[in-house]
């Protein structure tokens, strides 16, 4: 009888893979602006800022820009398409608060039970882009049950530099092969096995909407590869 090789801890990618950002945005936004009386194409503004979103932690990781949290580099984004887009009648307090619309998405149906399923016998944790406290914040208001928070504030790096994926193991004193990365994004999974942590997929196939083009199939040789997060806590026993 073959043994399935489990690991001690379950890092997750955050953004798409726990959370449904681009859904939460939309309606965060679309209901903002109908209290603010501000009439804007709001999905065109979330899926905008989006694409935004890359571009600008590449630039930091490259060295063009100097460290900035991912709140400073939305904010900086958000106001560059909000002048692009031409939309007016918005102070400071509405920019603040739709910049941290990042802090209260809400998660996937499957997201807290599969998590909970999981804490009660593995270390879980996000690895995300965001900030400790933004992650503090999503938790609070979504019922995420993580054991500890790893933000790229803690590493000064981005995924997907090796030093966040290594960084997380580190600070839970465990080799990166008893570490286990969960993603709904195959490049996510290429870089941390690359590094000799295990690997999970489960798709999230309109993550970018209901023309998404890409993640819908597991594209490497993984470690596991699930519905979701309560089968890949079914696949791990528990």
């Amino acid at each position: 009888m073959t043994t399935i090789r489990r690991p001690r801890a379950i890092i997750f990618d955050t953004f798409g893979s726990v959370v449904d950002w681009r859904t939460s945005l939309i309606d965060d936004l679309t209901a903002f602006g109908k209290s603010r009386g501000i009439n804007a194409d709001w999905t065109a503004l979330v899926d905008a800022w989006r694409a935004a979103y890359v571009p600008s932690m590449q630039r930091v990781e490259k060295g063009e820009l100097p460290w900035q949290t991912l709140d400073e580099l939305h904010r900086t984004s958000l106001n560059n398409i909000v002048a692009d887009m031409g939309i007016t009648g918005l102070t400071e307090a509405d920019l603040t608060h739709i910049n941290l619309g990042w802090h209260r998405l809400k998660p996937w149906k499957d997201s807290v039970a599969g998590l909970t399923r999981l804490k009660s016998k593995y270390i879980i944790a996000p690895l995300s882009n965001g900030t400790v406290a933004l992650l503090t914040n999503m938790a609070k208001g979504a019922g995420l049950p993580w054991d500890m928070i790893f933000g790229s504030d803690l590493f000064h790096h981005f995924k997907p530099a090796p030093e966040t994926y290594l960084g997380a193991a580190r600070l839970l004193g465990l080799p990166p092969s008893d570490v286990m990365m969960a993603a709904a994004h195959n490049y996510d999974l290429k870089i941390a096995g690359s590094l000799g942590l295990m690997t999970a997929f489960f798709a999230r196939p309109t993550e970018y909407g209901p023309e998404q083009k890409y993640d819908l199939e597991p594209r490497g040789e993984w470690d596991f590869i699930a519905r979701d997060i309560e089968d890949l806590a079914s696949q791990l026993g528990v």
